[in-house]
């Protein structure tokens, strides 16, 4: 993946994105910025091209018509290479994780995965495998910040999730209270929810919205002609609004996990088969492949029940697995909205069960007998 040759490459959003590069222009730049919005909707590349801006030697300015400058940046100086070098945030975090596998076992524990493609800028992922932004990575934040920038005009820390361990997310409070005026910090978050209010409230806040579904359809016929004409609609409302998550939309695997999602709702609507139910969560084992399955079931799953939830309400017109429609009609006959409000809050303790490295498929168990029980 590649950055966007200019803003003006970024897709949607405009406003946002022309709020941000008034701000850098004039130097008034949130310390403390939180960056939201759905996954795929350009967080990260964003973070980059904005912190790309800030860094750029050759400082370029567009100008509109009242005279008002925006912020840019050339795309070939040094620094602005160095930060587009790591647009491909897996594969630097797999990167770091394959150097950190190579230390030494008591070296491993206390190493943590940092990303630093400019010497001031840190790039700070969720450290694996818990997929947590941890407290070793907050105090290599705290401790770089006290020392001056030394080849930009600012330091520039991106912390690309919300989902904090509780001593991390104390701790970043001592950079977000203070900051040194060379500091700018960018906290990128699906839900800006998870994190402290006391976090939240020393931000700035510049959510990304949702594009529209025919924007989405253009975009993917532009960049992806080899998506057949019939999967383009389809794929752009599965996507949430999200034009990375567009670009990148694996259907096959998406359908694949939306099977065994099904079979967990069906099994709550009708009389449960267990040894089917039990077949299905037997195959969601530990592992990197494992989490990725989970992870797929679980999304798969919250759009299913979001499809729900608007056939309820009566608004057929919004629901996104549209190739579905039959069964979700029959469904949200069957199921009240009380077993959907239920079915979400048992969605959100699997998630927190992933993020404290229980047992997927025990975890999937229980969430499977808590919605049957639900249904009666």
């Amino acid at each position: 993946m590649s950055l966007p040759a200019t803003f003006n490459d970024f897709l949607g959003n405009s406003t946002a994105v022309e709020h941000l590069r008034t701000a850098i222009a004039a130097g008034r730049l949130p310390h403390s910025l939180i960056l939201s919005g759905p996954a795929g909707a350009g967080k990260y590349t964003l973070a980059l091209m904005l912190t790309m801006a800030v860094e750029c030697e050759r400082q370029p300015r567009d100008h509109w018509s009242n005279g008002q400058s925006l912020a840019s940046f050339c795309g070939v100086c040094r620094n602005c290479t160095r930060i587009a070098a790591v647009s491909n945030l897996d594969e630097e975090v797999d990167k770091a994780v394959a150097a950190r596998e190579e230390l030494r076992e008591t070296d491993k524990k206390e190493t943590r995965v940092l990303i630093q493609p400019h010497p001031d800028v840190l790039i700070v992922p969720p450290d694996p495998p818990q997929l947590l932004i941890k407290l070793g990575q907050v105090r290599t934040i705290i401790q770089r910040s006290h020392s001056l920038p030394g080849e930009g005009p600012r330091k520039i820390f991106i912390l690309t999730a919300a989902n904090f361990m509780k001593e991390a997310a104390n701790s970043l409070l001592k950079v977000l209270e203070e900051p040194p005026d060379y500091v700018h910090l960018i906290i990128l978050a699906e839900n800006p929810g998870e994190l402290l209010p006391t976090i939240r409230s020393r931000c700035a806040n510049i959510r990304l919205g949702a594009l529209p579904v025919d924007e989405l359809e253009m975009f993917l016929a532009d960049r992806r002609p080899d998506v057949p004409y019939n999967q383009r609609a389809l794929i752009a409302r599965l996507s949430q609004g999200a034009a990375g998550k567009t670009l990148g939309f694996n259907l096959e695997a998406y359908i694949a996990a939306r099977a065994d999602a099904l079979l967990l709702i069906r099994n709550a609507a009708s009389e449960p088969d267990h040894t089917a139910l039990f077949k299905m969560t037997e195959t969601y084992r530990a592992g990197a492949d494992g989490q990725q399955k989970t992870t797929a079931l679980l999304r798969s799953l919250t759009l299913l029940l979001e499809d729900l939830l608007l056939l309820n309400a009566g608004t057929p017109e919004l629901i996104r697995n549209t190739d579905l429609r039959p069964e979700l009609d029959r469904l949200s006959q069957a199921l009240s909205f009380q077993w959907i409000e239920q079915a979400s809050r048992g969605l959100d303790q699997v998630y927190s069960g992933m993020r404290r490295n229980l047992l997927r498929n025990l975890s999937l168990d229980a969430f499977a007998h808590q919605l049957t029980n639900a249904a009666r």
